[in-house]
């Protein structure tokens, strides 16, 4: 069953799949309404949902235009169906109503461009909107997706989902521990039971962490500023929580959040222009751009890559890749492998010419170097999962850095080997050895076939003691992970490259 449910999510972007959960929710709402389990007229929901979509769509259109940066169609669906979710549906004859629904959206997108530093923006846009809509229009958010009893279970399996695809379920389960704690610390405690329940059921606290909580661009990235970030929210999520006169809403607690995870997150977005392309092995190439500013990065981590498309497909016109250069180049480098029926992403991205810009932001990722040089480490790579190999390697040639490493690359055929300069440079100067599999074609001195455990074995005896870093393929990275633990590797020692928006 969990590996039915992961191919199905490795075939979706993760703001495709928070975009499709927010239509389920909306649609499924627009039925119930016909029948009365959900108390809002259908019409209503229906005209909301349309005039937050249209407003979102129009401002973001605008600053677009004005800021000359890629529109992202799928995060402004996203921001203008939670909109519709949150906030009380009005009818087509109340004005009032209208001009929160508006008001909302509007400053919801236009927070993404007023409200940001070195082109990055500071809060989630969402939470901006209904703040703003509270605070100056008297028109409060009521989150009622989140109080509906017969909407709970999509809630549920939904944000499950979402999570399970983030792999950010240490974000939710410290969130939603920290909530339920402080509600039930500033509880009477006869009426445990009764905040208890309600708050899992009549309370936005699920959706809240599901779709809120988890906007990657206004979250830390990092495993242990992500834990402190759902810690601060989860306290301040508690509605019993005040500062003097001021009681903290969901909102307020998550943009008070938000100001934290930027204090201790990557600033910034960088506009790369493109100086040439490389070619590395059959049908990957190499992107190398300049960047206005020195990119600060650690070996092995990744960025989000925007490009503005004409026409997007539904993967939608953001990826994440691991940024491929070493933090001692000057440029930025990335690596693609393109297949017959590329996306629309990489269709635009190989049609690319030197002069023209890319976007990149969210500078993450964990799968970098551990601090111990004397570490012994084993580099598992599959095709274009070379990549974050690349960048520390080429760290440490740079540095003259030796440390401990054995390279296992498989690939499949000779075409397919990508960075052979490097790979032999890393031998002679530092004694990294690497050993390649190519499933087809090998030659003397390469192991026919695939990496598994045999070859494992056979090039290093002392595999127990050392830490695994797969990256390649995802069905790659799961089979040897799996084999690695049934040889006795520990779960500790198995690092694999993960990218949160991987389809």
């Amino acid at each position: 069953m969990i590996k039915a449910v992961d191919r199905f999510l490795d075939h979706l972007t993760m703001y495709r799949l928070v975009l499709y959960y927010l239509m389920v929710l909306l649609g499924t709402a627009f039925a119930f309404g016909f029948v009365k389990p959900v108390p809002h007229d259908p019409l209503a929901l229906a005209f909301s949902a349309a005039l937050a979509v249209g407003a979102c769509w129009l401002t973001n259109k605008a600053f677009a235009l004005v800021f000359e940066v890629p529109a992202n169609s799928e995060s402004v669906y996203i921001t203008a169906l939670i909109l519709a979710l949150i906030l009380d549906p009005v009818a087509v004859t109340d004005l009032k109503g209208i001009a929160a629904v508006a008001f909302a959206s509007v400053w919801a997108i236009s927070s993404k461009y007023i409200l940001a530093v070195g082109r990055k923006h500071l809060f989630n846009p969402a939470a901006v909107g209904v703040a703003l809509s509270a605070l100056l229009l008297n028109q409060p958010a009521t989150w009622w997706v989140g109080g509906n009893p017969w909407l709970l279970p999509l809630v549920v399996i939904g944000g499950i989902l979402i999570v399970r695809k983030l792999r950010r379920l240490d974000l939710v389960a410290t969130f939603v521990a920290v909530a339920l704690v402080t509600i039930l610390a500033t509880t009477q405690p006869a009426q445990y039971g009764t905040a208890f329940k309600e708050t899992l059921s009549s309370s936005p606290l699920l959706f809240f962490a599901f779709v809120m909580l988890t906007e990657p661009l206004t979250a830390p990235a990092q495993r242990w500023p992500r834990i402190a970030f759902a810690a601060i929210v989860g306290f301040l999520f508690a509605p019993n929580i005040h500062v003097g006169s001021l009681y903290f809403t969901p909102e307020l607690a998550l943009l008070a959040g938000n100001l934290f995870a930027y204090s201790v997150g990557p600033k910034g977005r960088f506009v790369l222009t493109l100086e040439r392309i490389e070619q590395t092995a059959a049908d990957s190439y190499d992107f190398i751009f300049r960047s206005p500013r020195k990119l600060a990065f650690q070996p092995g981590q990744y960025l989000e890559w925007t490009l503005g498309l004409d026409r997007s497909d539904n993967r939608g016109n953001r990826r994440y890749f691991t940024v491929a250069s070493s933090p001692t180049e000057q440029s930025v480098r990335l690596g693609v492998k393109f297949y017959p029926q590329s996306s629309a992403f990489k269709q635009a991205l190989g049609s690319m010419k030197p002069g023209a810009t890319i976007h990149a932001s969210q500078l993450a990722g964990d799968f970098t170097l551990p601090s111990d040089p004397k570490t012994k480490i084993a580099f598992l790579a599959g095709g274009i999962g070379i990549t974050p190999f690349r960048s520390m390697l080429q760290y440490l040639v740079d540095r003259k850095e030796v440390r401990p490493i054995v390279v296992l690359y498989g690939t499949e055929g000779q075409d397919d080997i990508a960075y052979r300069d490097l790979l032999g440079l890393a031998r002679r100067e530092l004694g990294i050895r690497t050993f390649h599999a190519v499933a087809k074609g090998a030659e003397r001195g390469q192991y026919p076939g695939y990496i598994d455990a045999r070859l494992v074995r056979l090039t290093m005896p002392d595999y127990l003691e050392r830490t695994f870093y797969i990256s390649g393929p995802q069905a790659m990275v799961k089979a040897l992970r799996q084999k690695l633990l049934a040889m006795g590797v520990s779960r500790s020692k198995i690092k694999v490259d993960y990218f949160p928006g991987f389809a």
